[in-house]
């Protein structure tokens, strides 16, 4: 049929223009819909009315097994299905009965055929409805949610349709308040919803700049919520947009007596690079629902690419899901299959569903691409020259093996395998032909049987591919599931652009703490149960998401407060000397590791006749408003029960100062000081590596915001190292990654470069309040 032709058809229907033009670019639909209405055509004899129309759209865009069009177009044609409901009833019958024959007296109790609603019955349950709600009604007048009315009317007539019901709600509360006012214009005021309750009933806690941190359901808790949402194990076929064949039933049978009925997910990184914040994200979905509803999780390597690959990675990969707290049922890789993909290759041409291409790589780019010339060559001739592929006999680019099916964004034939002269990490030189993405993903997952295949939203449009691969070959098909990325302001997560920080000499390596890739999260002092609790409280959201990074610095704070015990450092010290020390030897300090919670002991310190203190808790000439150590304004220090009061200032010949003198008293001898500071004796010397954005705008890569592209948006300040700081002994016998608040100064993890003597640390995050103002 000429487009001009199917154009008329389509606005016959009662399609605007637009609309019908816009359905003409979808071909599987505007196939869909020309049969149906040339059916109906046929069946009423007559031109198709608008009610009848707008159904056979609906059922032409939601109907995925088209052996059902003809079937439920002639319920439409003949009038037995009239109404949206009935649709929406009849497309669920028989997208949850896949099975031939359908029972139609079943079928048409279920979809309310021959069920007739007459105006007298839609006035009756609006009345009632209203009445249930009149004096609510009578005080709210227009600001009332009238959705309520037509939901519970709805609920008493499941079959009337929708439009009879808003006409009739619209008509009684008309009679009943009369026409609007003025006052009924004003927004309805907003009422404050009670915040949802973590289960582990933590009190709240406050956001950085005084933001309340919404508590939130914990992971568990919202992944066992997201189960009632999903598709039952052995139940695919509820799904919607799940496409069955004849063979489903059976094979959803096999798989439930292999898997016993278990929720299996898979989490299948490249190791190409390494792991990103966005990767936590789905680390704690498929780990997470996993683990809410008792099932199992497999951590499968994707190693379909071996000129990318490095062994470096595959470990790095590991360790973070297991620093996350997850443990994988099986770690596998798509190599294991690598026979088994090639044996289902041959089958798929065999079927006639595959063919051999010698189109460039150029040709095949894009969602316009030329048609291959070669794709009905004979089936013997495709598998001659797949074997000539396999056994190395065209250079790379010359010649792949394409599938047969237009995706979802109208990409044509993806390609199932590529030659590729690099020997494989695990295989070595078996193999010169690897296969795609599109091929391997979702047939791995039927191998290992997985339930809910578990895929960031961009994966979408390869849903179709998915289901007519597993389909095309008759093997268990499993239900992809897309939920929305992670993503934070102020960062670069890609691959290629990290790979030219590290070259450009911005960063140092992949592990750089200044980057959110997992391991430079984990170096600069992240615990992996703050990154799971920001992962929680982003929650399991359709729609991607960008957050700010000071949410995520919130919940390491949130945890670190109460994991991180406390010691004293100075970064810029100055020497500070008690003239009237009360000893003649240094006083041992007993220094609480958690100031708040005494129980969970104490630390001791020497307190000797020489300090340091930070250079910043001394001014000779204060402005108003300072309460540390000034001329005629003492301070105590922190844990010692002493306060000191300034008696000299020893300067260089610069005039710069270079030490005080104080003297010393009991802090319960006289007045309370205005200020406590924090102070080291004795200390030892160490290295801090201060830490801030890596770039100075939101969107680093966004060429609106940042013209001259991401690496021109560098933040000078993003690291500054202060190398002679000043650290109380407390800390001399830690490890790399052991965690403290230096008090007054922010969190603090000791990085592998420590060495002995040399103590490296860096800052995690800041605390809340601005030091300088304590």
């Amino acid at each position: 049929m000429a487009a001009t032709d199917s154009l008329a058809l389509f606005t016959g229907l009662g399609l605007s223009e637009p609309k019908a033009r816009e359905t003409l670019k979808n071909a599987a639909l505007s196939t869909q819909l020309r049969e149906a209405a040339t059916q109906a055509q046929q069946t009423l004899g007559s031109p198709i009315d608008k009610a009848t129309g707008t159904l056979l759209y609906g059922l032409a865009s939601r109907l995925r097994d088209t052996r059902r069009l003809s079937f439920l177009v002639s319920y439409i044609a003949s009038k037995k299905i009239h109404t949206e409901p009935q649709l929406s009833a009849a497309l669920e019958y028989v997208r949850s009965h896949p099975l031939d024959p359908i029972d139609t007296v079943d079928f048409e109790q279920e979809c309310g055929v021959g069920v007739m609603v007459t105006p007298e019955q839609i006035e009756e349950a609006v009345e009632a409805t209203i009445s249930r709600h009149r004096s609510q009604l009578l005080m709210e007048r227009y600001r009332f949610n009238m959705g309520l009315l037509m939901g519970e009317a709805r609920a008493m007539l499941k079959w009337a349709d929708g439009k009879m019901i808003k006409h009739e709600v619209d008509m009684q509360v008309l009679h009943l308040l009369g026409p609007k006012v003025e006052a009924d214009l004003q927004k309805k005021p907003k009422v404050s919803k009670p915040r949802l309750e973590e289960t582990d009933k933590t009190p709240s806690k406050n956001m950085e700049n005084g933001e309340p941190a919404c508590q939130t359901l914990s992971l568990m808790e919202q992944l066992r919520g997201e189960a009632l949402k999903f598709h039952k194990p052995g139940e695919n076929y509820k799904t919607p947009g799940y496409v069955t064949t004849p063979h489903t039933m059976d094979l959803l049978k096999q798989h439930l007596e292999i898997t016993g009925g278990q929720v299996r997910t898979r989490f299948p990184p490249e190791p190409n690079g390494i792991l990103h914040i966005g990767h936590a994200k789905a680390i704690n979905f498929n780990f997470g629902y996993a683990k809410a509803n008792s099932g199992i999780c497999f951590l499968r390597f994707d190693d379909t690419n071996p000129e990318k690959e490095e062994a470096k990675f595959f470990t790095a990969i590991n360790d973070m899901v297991t620093w996350l707290g997850y443990t994988p049922y099986k770690v596998t890789y798509a190599s294991d299959y690598f026979d088994q993909l090639y044996a289902w290759a041959v089958e798929l041409i065999h079927r006639g569903q595959a063919y051999v291409c010698h189109q460039r790589g150029e040709e095949l780019k894009g969602h316009h691409s030329v048609p291959s010339p070669w794709r009905d060559r004979p089936v013997e001739e495709s598998l001659l020259l797949f074997e000539s592929m396999r056994k190395g006999k065209f250079a790379e680019g010359e010649a792949t093996l394409r599938m047969k099916l237009v995706m979802e964004d109208g990409k044509m034939d993806p390609v199932a395998y590529r030659v590729k002269y690099t020997p494989h990490h695990r295989t070595g030189d078996k193999w010169c032909i690897y296969p795609t993405y599109d091929y391997t993903h979702c047939l791995c997952d039927s191998i290992e049987h997985i339930t809910h295949s578990l895929c960031t939203k961009e994966f979408q449009s390869r849903r179709s591919s998915y289901f007519w691969l597993c389909n095309a070959l008759d093997v268990y098909c499993p239900v992809q599931w897309e939920y929305g990325r992670l993503n934070l302001h102020y960062a670069v997560v890609s691959k290629r652009k990290i790979l030219q920080l590290v070259a450009a000499g911005a960063v140092r390596d992949w592990d750089d703490p200044r980057l959110f890739t997992l391991t430079a999260l984990k170096r600069r002092g992240f615990p992996p149960e703050a990154i799971n609790n920001f992962c929680a409280r982003v929650g399991v959201t359709v729609a991607q998401t960008i957050m700010e990074p000071h949410l995520l610095e919130a919940c390491v704070r949130d945890v670190l407060n109460d994991t991180a015990p406390r010691a004293m450092a100075v970064l810029e010290p100055l020497r500070v000397v008690i003239t009237n020390f009360p000893s003649a030897k240094p006083l041992d300090v007993q220094v609480p590791n958690f100031p708040a919670d005494e129980t969970k002991g104490f630390h001791q310190v020497p307190f000797a006749s020489v300090v340091f203190i930070e250079k910043m808790d001394f001014k000779e000439e204060p402005e108003p408003g300072y309460k540390r150590l000034a001329w005629g304004q003492p301070v105590g220090l922190r844990h010692t029960g002493y306060i000191i009061e300034l008696q000299h200032v020893v300067k260089g010949p610069s005039g710069c100062v270079e030490s005080l003198e104080v003297t010393c008293r009991r802090a319960d001898a006289g007045e309370k000081p205005k200020a406590f500071i924090h102070w080291v004796s004795q200390p030892l010397t160490c290295e801090i590596r201060l830490y801030e954005r890596l770039f100075q705008h939101k969107n680093p890569e966004d060429p609106a915001e940042v013209p001259g592209g991401f690496l021109s948006d560098l933040n000078p300040e993003s690291l500054r190292v202060v190398e002679a700081a000043l650290v109380d002994c407390s800390v001399a016998l830690a490890k790399p990654f052991d965690k403290f608040q230096f008090e007054r100064l922010g969190y603090f993890s000791m990085d592998p470069d420590s060495c002995q003597g040399q103590l490296v640390f860096n800052r995690t995050v800041t605390l809340k309040e601005d030091p300088g103002k304590l």
